[in-house]
């Protein structure tokens, strides 16, 4: 995990915000956790009160930890870190599970126990998401729209910031279409028929996308200074 992170800080300068599961484990680990991503650089983490094994938000069969021990936990990540500009969001799964009722208390105990940001993930409706944000007004929320059939209504961010959420996670939308994408691809090498070039860049854009020529201007300088 660290090593991806590492790669993604590398290749942009935008603020990294990571998906830190449930902690990895109990208060210990996410105080280590916590230390270990701000040294790091990530500017936000956000957490989840998931028991395990645990499931993808918008799938059945999830369930969740007390509310107490994931406010324990939030506690000892707001403890861990050393800058109050690293942002720590708390994620609830309880819409699924005990309904929105219970979600949104949960969500009141994290930020008393800490948290900068919350994520109450699963919203079943355009009235729940805005119920959502009525009852949280002020406090940056993310909202998470997982195309192609997740539970909540897919919004554009105008709406979605309407509503007040000053954060939006689109977690399917680049790998729904790179699966696609590699499946088409593939039929056609299969089908021994030329991949469709409407569906690929071509090789002058993939090299700007790698940043070739940034890399061929150091082995370049590299070679004159060697002289």
């Amino acid at each position: 995990m660290s090593a991806g992170i590492r790669d993604i800080m590398a290749a942009s300068s935008l603020p990294v915000l990571v998906d830190c599961d449930d902690g990895y484990g109990d208060v210990k680990n996410v105080a280590r956790t916590v230390a270990g991503y701000e040294a790091m650089g990530v500017s936000a983490i956000f957490m989840e009160d998931q028991r395990a094994p645990k499931r993808c938000g918008h799938m059945a069969g999830k369930d969740v930890i007390e509310a107490d021990a994931m406010a324990a936990k939030l506690r000892a990540a707001a403890d861990a870190r050393r800058g109050a500009e690293f942002f720590i969001i708390a994620r609830t799964d309880a819409r699924a599970v005990h309904g929105l009722d219970d979600a949104l208390r949960r969500a009141e105990m994290y930020l008393k126990a800490g948290a900068d940001g919350l994520f109450i993930e699963a919203p079943q409706s355009v009235e729940e998401l805005a119920r959502i944000g009525r009852a949280f007004a002020g406090v940056p929320q993310l909202a998470n729209m997982v195309e192609g059939g997740g539970r909540t209504p897919v919004l554009p961010p105008d709406e979605l910031y309407r509503l007040g959420f000053a954060m939006v996670a689109y977690p399917t939308t680049l790998i729904f279409r790179v699966a696609r994408a590699i499946e088409g691809a593939l039929a056609d090498l299969k089908a021994a028929r030329p991949a469709g070039k409407n569906d690929a860049v071509d090789f002058e854009t993939f090299k700007d996308i790698v940043s070739l020529a940034r890399w061929a201007e150091v082995e370049r300088r590299s070679a004159a200074s060697g002289k």
